[in-house]
């Protein structure tokens, strides 16, 4: 069930997205999405994350960096979450603390927001109905967007930047996409790092694992096609590339995903 942000959000959240998982799942591959996610637990039930060796559970409210790293997801029956879904260049304009803390990391949102996260988390778990519980986090959001208001500036520059790398298609070169903007490389990657959480390039890696992953799912075109439309070397680059962020092979994710559905790929982060 997915909902729309208010309009001062639209440039800066995609949506808010209530998950239920109706079974038991363990140990599932858990998908890199190119977003950053504050999740919320509305349910009594559980849910656990494995990101590079580092098991967590689902606290009241959860922030869910970049992954770049393959990572797992084991979740009760019976558990639904609330996630607001940010896009990567807005991340700044909520989360005062640079972003590459939070990459490859599941962490509690008290840490970062104290008694406040605690004050929203239990007005949502009072909140009669689903549209209630979307409202108070957007009212959250918003209070935190006003209060960051000097960080868009460069929220608006890096929303461009990631906007160009995405266009680019096939390819990246970090000197071309600088000099575009009057910036040094280097400067850029700082830039990337700290409102982000990754690097430009690694940013484009992921943007591009999440093309290949739709072309494996919406078709039934062989992987060296789908290698090549992506920009990889070949169909060899493709697989080892895939397999950097999931630990296993675009023929098994395939082979999983449509047998499951797509209940269960967005449960697994994907579709959403």
């Amino acid at each position: 069930m997915q909902f729309s942000p208010s309009d001062i959000l639209k440039p800066y959240v995609k949506s808010y997205t209530l998950i239920s998982i109706d079974r038991d799942l363990t140990d599932e591959v858990f998908y890199p999405s190119g977003y950053v996610d504050l999740v919320i637990n509305v349910s009594a039930g559980s849910a656990f994350t494995l990101i590079d060796g580092r098991s967590r559970k689902l606290p009241g409210v959860e922030l869910l960096g970049h992954l770049t790293l393959p990572s797992r997801l084991s979740v009760t029956k019976g558990t639904s979450v609330l996630i607001a879904r940010i896009y990567p260049y807005a991340s700044s304009l909520f989360f005062t603390d640079s972003m590459w803390e939070f990459t490859n990391y599941a962490t509690n949102a008290y840490g970062i927001f104290s008694n406040e996260i605690n004050d929203v988390y239990y007005s949502l778990m009072e909140a009669g109905s689903i549209e209630q519980k979307v409202a108070l986090l957007d009212r959250f959001l918003i209070g935190k967007l006003i209060k960051n208001e000097k960080q868009h500036r460069k929220s608006t520059i890096i929303g461009q930047i990631c906007k160009h790398i995405c266009l680019t298609g096939e390819k990246y070169d970090s000197k071309t996409v600088s000099s575009g903007y009057g910036l040094s490389e280097r400067y850029l990657e700082k830039l990337f790092v700290d409102l982000v959480g990754i690097s430009p390039r690694a940013f484009f890696s992921v943007y591009r694992f999440n093309k290949s992953l739709d072309l494996v799912l919406s078709s039934g075109r062989k992987l060296t096609s789908i290698a090549y439309d992506c920009g990889y070397y070949d169909q060899s680059h493709f697989i080892k590339e895939f397999t950097k962020f999931t630990g296993i092979t675009p023929f098994e994710a395939r082979a999983s995903l449509l047998t499951n559905g797509e209940e269960f790929q967005q449960v697994v982060n994907i579709g959403f």
